[in-house]
């Protein structure tokens, strides 16, 4: 069937000349529609019922893939454009000028189709790659996008070939023209891409990674790096957006060495009210050696000092001769000991009890351990139970935290205030 064969039925039907020619082609284009609607939907029957099922019902995994980025089922458009192609000359004409036009419109509808079916096929790539042990390692996002520009590109080449009449390697050949053009509106695109490169090839930044950027606002976990940015959700749920540029050309900081370390650090000090600072006297040397954790401490250090003492001779009766025990001293004995006989902290690391300088704010005797676990909850739940323990035994070596003066404790002052001393003017 073709447009003379309807053209002759309908002037069969005694319709005038001008009815019949056009309603011939109006004809002709209508059975040409529907072979093509027809064959599309028998595609996808076909797709949907039998081929999706077996890839489904088999045990390999990536073929499930190929139904999620819907690969195949873009394919089935390429059916109507190939009996669009096959039957138009036919129904039409060949030398027609309507046959020229629903060639031009499929060849175009065919370069469309393409393109979807290609984008299909790079994201079942990276969904294969992302389920491999390198994609946890090494993200082809940025890649695959910067890909598809340059695909997309080049389908709008073919596409302004087809409508111009003139051989795609005519429009390649004066792209030269346009490069500072493309250069300046895809900065940003060609900067990620190349950013994204080093940061794959560095390992510097992986989906999951828990990163800080000060500057940027951001602290959180990494939940997407695409060609030009990359998403953070940071702790409070909200989303920071950073140009993937920016990572390379500033700096930040990564969290992973931490979780891969399965520990995480405890720095925090302790501040000491200096007036508090003396030395052990005998009721408290009794105290302190009832204390289990300060007993190796007490036995060793004891020794040393009365060997010292002894060997150099001096008059003990000043405190200020020979060696003694301070309540400071053996403070920083028993943190040290706490900690190493702590269950939740990790003993192949470092474990450190330090003296820091002295500041206007006091003494501050600084923690320095790693936790076992590194899970946020659990951390700051050690963490707290670590110095709320330090923080209350520190009245069993007459010890106490320096604090600043309160309101409360001016208003306390002006109500009661110190008594003269005895013979002040």
């Amino acid at each position: 069937m073709n447009v003379e064969v309807l053209t002759k039925w309908l002037e069969s039907l005694e319709l005038s000349p001008v009815y019949s020619h056009y309603g011939g082609w109006f004809l002709a284009l209508l059975y040409l529609g529907a072979l093509a609607l027809g064959s599309n939907l028998i595609a996808k029957r076909l797709i949907n019922h039998v081929i999706h099922p077996l890839f489904h019902k088999s045990k390999i995994t990536w073929d499930d893939l190929l139904v999620k980025n819907r690969i195949i089922i873009r394919c089935s458009h390429l059916v109507p454009a190939a009996v669009i192609q096959i039957f138009s000359p036919i129904v039409l004409g060949r030398d027609t000028t309507m046959w020229q036009i629903v060639n031009t419109a499929n060849e175009l509808y065919l370069i469309i189709i393409t393109l979807f079916v290609i984008d299909g096929a790079l994201n079942f790539i990276q969904a294969v790659w992302e389920k491999t042990k390198l994609g946890e390692r090494f993200h082809i996002k940025g890649f695959l996008q910067a890909l598809k520009i340059i695909i997309n590109l080049i389908g709008l080449i073919f596409i302004l070939a087809v409508l111009l009449g003139k051989s795609p390697l005519v429009l390649l050949s004066g792209l030269g023209a346009v490069t500072a053009i493309i250069l300046l509106v895809f900065k940003d695109s060609i900067l990620g891409l190349v950013a994204g490169i080093q940061l794959s090839l560095n390992d510097m930044i992986r989906v999951g990674d828990w990163i800080e950027i000060p500057s940027h606002g951001a602290d959180g976990d990494v939940i997407d790096v695409s060609l030009t940015t990359v998403k953070v959700q940071n702790w409070d749920k909200t989303i920071t957006t950073i140009p993937t540029y920016s990572l390379i050309a500033g700096s930040f900081k990564n969290w992973r060495g931490m979780s891969e370390a399965k520990a995480r650090r405890i720095k925090r000090s302790v501040w000491i009210d200096m007036n508090q600072i003396k030395f052990v006297d005998a009721s408290l040397l009794n105290r302190f050696q009832k204390i289990r954790l300060l007993v190796p401490y007490l036995e060793s250090t004891l020794a040393e000092i009365q060997k010292h003492n002894e060997d150099s001779g001096e008059d003990l009766t000043e405190l200020i001769n020979g060696r003694r025990l301070t309540n400071i001293g053996t403070f920083r004995a028993y943190c040290a000991a706490y900690l190493k006989n702590h269950p939740e902290i990790n003993q192949e690391m470092t474990v450190l009890v330090r003296q820091l300088s002295p500041t206007k704010s006091g003494l501050p005797i600084e923690i320095y351990v790693f936790t076992r676990d590194t899970e946020w909850l659990k951390y700051e739940g050690v963490q707290a139970d670590i110095f709320d323990h330090l923080l209350s035994i520190l009245p069993e070596f007459e010890l106490a935290v320096y604090q600043s003066p309160s309101g409360a404790d001016l208003r306390n002052t002006q109500t009661n205030p110190a008594p003269f001393l005895e013979g002040s003017a």
